[in-house]
């Protein structure tokens, strides 16, 4: 252990640690824009400047020089200050140097309010400038669902870092000399030609609004105002355990229910939950893995339900692409199931057209629905979807006074669920929930909750495993989240180093929870917490198994007939391998 001083405060901080861990002990708030935790620590935009003291045996014992606190490791007997008038003043001038090629439109910025360039401005008092900033422009598509505005990016590399070291697609990268050097996507290409995911995370990652997901607001608007249409608005599970946090709502009083509200609000006909259709996604996908598992086909069968995973499988791994599970993910079944049945009751309430829009934790979904393959036939099955950050700025765009908002039921019969839906929203929730009702399939009862569990799956380790006796079969499944532990796991398999009957694979780290369309906090991962939102509704719920859904069942009895059926080939399933990127 060493022992250092930070702002007149001694403590002691393990060997290795930099002078920002030992602030972080102390209880001292240094601010920073381009370190992310070993990850990005390179200490580039020197916001984080402090005066240290070498300490004992250091070279003009005395003198304390400015330095990065991100990447400067403490010495023993260290003095640290951090608040001087040189500090604060060496802050304020390299944040200037920053803003010089920043395009401040923080009125019309999507991430006003959420960037961190903003905060630290207002922060370090820095006001008017002094200098007429000059900016970089270039094309983008604008039809990607991933939209980049380098006019604002500050060059702080997070990016870069997140999406090889976390995401394992390697999209940007650094261009020109170490003095000047911008991020570009990587080798010149466009952005729809550089394997891109989509699954976001450098989005949420970016401090300022340089990184943005396609607005689809003003599409949304235009079905609410179009008195011939019928609005419907579904919820992916994750939606509910993050779309209070920018609201003032604590995780208690951002119900569901009072989430179906605030859709009612903004003038939506029906409100549904896409934790119905993850029930009928288990229906689907678990009996297509135990006529899997029992034919002998190519082990493992991967789960399809995230659409950053799958582009993922197409674009760098596509020898896999055939193990897909055929099952369109729960939010296009809902689309399917919704433009197929509520042709009747549109036409009772007047209405020429049904426009399904889904709210997503994602923005991979924004690509997912104009994929010809993933709706039946007639157009599209899903409209628009809009981000859990859309939805919010809706709700502020309308005034939404969500605190006073009565708590309703969502629409029948596309509104029941159950807990194994629910935790769809979490890494290895899917798996859990399959299981469940797979393990019904085979014995006739219902499981107990421990089996199938997979709480244990956490981003933290490339992937989690267990092995399950259930009948006379023995099932090796694996769950992992986060495209760099994907890759860590499928070289596996391709190596022959693991063997697998069933794999959960979610692109972002800790499952949609941690979605790339989901609410910002600038350096704060959110997902184990929010997932925790979602165990709690589990455990609370009255129906936890998918096939005890009750609207499940009638859905199967009045429409689809049976899990794998004709209609449900027809409605909720795919080839995976017939579609391209």
């Amino acid at each position: 252990m060493f022992n250092v001083t930070v702002d007149g405060k001694p403590v002691q901080v393990e060997e290795g640690s930099t002078i920002l861990d030992a602030a972080h002990v102390a209880g001292v708030h240094i601010p920073t824009l381009c370190w992310m935790k070993d990850l990005n620590e390179i200490g580039s935009c020197r916001i984080c400047v402090v005066e240290a003291n070498e300490g004992t045996g250091a070279a003009g014992a005395g003198a304390a020089a400015l330095s990065a606190a991100c990447n400067t490791p403490v010495r023993e007997g260290m003095t640290i200050r951090t608040n001087t008038p040189r500090v604060v003043e060496a802050r304020r001038e390299n944040l200037r140097t920053i803003l010089e090629g920043h395009r401040s439109e923080c009125t019309t910025c999507e991430r006003t309010g959420t960037c961190a360039l903003q905060r630290t401005a207002a922060e370090l008092n820095v006001g008017e400038l002094d200098f007429d900033p000059v900016f970089e422009f270039e094309a983008w598509d604008e039809t990607f669902p991933l939209q980049r505005d380098a006019s604002k990016c500050i060059r702080c590399g997070r990016c870069v870092v997140e999406c090889a070291k976390v995401q394992h697609c390697s999209v940007w990268d650094f261009k020109g000399p170490a003095a000047f050097r911008g991020i570009t996507v990587r080798d010149g290409l466009d952005i729809t030609e550089a394997g891109c995911a989509l699954c976001g995370q450098c989005i949420t990652h970016c401090p300022t609004g340089a990184l943005t997901a396609r607005n689809d607001i003003n599409k949304v608007l235009s079905a609410l105002a179009d008195p011939d249409t019928m609005a419907i608005v579904q919820f992916a599970p994750a939606i509910r355990s993050a779309w209070g946090e920018v609201m003032g709502l604590s995780h208690e009083d951002a119900t569901p229910g009072r989430m179906a509200a605030a859709a009612r609000a903004l003038g939506f006909d029906r409100v549904f939950d896409t934790d119905f259709a993850a029930d009928l996604t288990i229906m689907e996908e678990g009996n297509e893995f135990i006529e899997w598992f029992t034919s002998g086909k190519k082990r493992p069968m991967f789960t399809s339900c995230c659409p950053g995973w799958v582009r993922f499988a197409k674009l760098h791994y596509p020898q896999f692409v055939e193990q897909l599970s055929s099952s369109k993910s729960p939010h296009q079944m809902m689309g399917a199931v919704v433009k197929n049945t509520l042709k009747e009751p549109m036409e009772a309430a007047g209405k020429k057209r049904l426009f399904v829009v889904s709210v997503m934790p994602c923005v991979a979904k924004k690509y997912e629905c104009d994929v010809p393959q993933l709706s039946t036939e007639g157009g599209a099955d899903v409209d628009a979807v809009l981000t859990t950050r859309e939805f919010n700025n809706m709700l502020r765009m309308f005034n939404v006074n969500c605190a006073n908002l009565e708590e309703i039921e969502f629409d029948n019969p596309l509104g029941t669920s159950t807990g194994a839906g629910t935790i769809f929203g979490r890494t290895g929730g899917v798996m859990e929930a399959a299981l469940r009702t797979a393990a019904f399939i085979l014995t006739g009862k219902n499981p107990d909750f421990a089996t199938c569990d997979t709480t244990e799956a956490t981003p933290e380790r490339p992937w989690t495993d267990k092995t399950l006796e259930i009948a006379d079969l023995t099932i090796r499944i694996a769950v992992a989240s986060g495209l760099e532990n994907t890759a860590k796991l499928l070289d596996a398999l391709e190596a022959g180093t693991a063997e697998y009957d069933f794999v959960e694979i979610m692109a972002c780290p800790g499952g949609c929870v941690g979605g790339g369309g989901q609410p910002i906090e600038f350096n704060a991962e959110k997902a184990a917490e929010r997932a925790r939102v979602l165990n709690r509704l589990d455990s609370n719920d009255t129906l936890r198994f998918s096939h005890e859904n009750p609207d499940i069942q009638k859905l199967y009895a009045d429409w689809i007939g049976k899990p794998l059926s004709e209609t449900a080939e027809e409605w909720l399933h795919t080839e995976q391998a017939a579609w391209d990127i």
